[in-house]
């Protein structure tokens, strides 16, 4: 299973009433170092699949979101373990370093 999306308005049930740990992508399409992680965002959703999902929002289109959870910088990823922010990661990092921050984060 490779990586979701999520909105504003399904963001409830895709993250916070999870039953796994989630890991959202706040992302644009404008954004460069977002469209470089996801190569690696896909092949770790593949890896840990049924240990944690990797989902993603965009936030020009979804800027409730990005608000609540005080996104200034993208990429941004945060870990949400039983509807809470758990680990947060900013900016692009190569697959391996991304790998052992959501494995450490579970």
């Amino acid at each position: 299973m490779a990586t979701t999306t999520t909105s504003d308005a399904s963001f409830e049930t895709d993250v916070l009433k999870s039953s796994e740990p989630v890991v959202v992508d706040f992302w644009a399409e404008w954004c460069g170092p977002c469209k470089m992680i996801a190569p690696a965002l896909e092949e770790i959703s593949e890896e840990l699949q049924g240990q944690v999902k990797i989902t993603k929002l965009n936030i020009d289109e979804n800027q409730d979101m990005a608000m609540k959870y005080g996104v200034r910088s993208i990429p941004m990823l945060i870990m949400f373990k039983d509807g809470e922010p758990m680990a947060t990661q900013v900016g692009a990092a190569p697959k391996g370093k991304l790998s052992d921050w959501i494995k450490s984060a579970l």
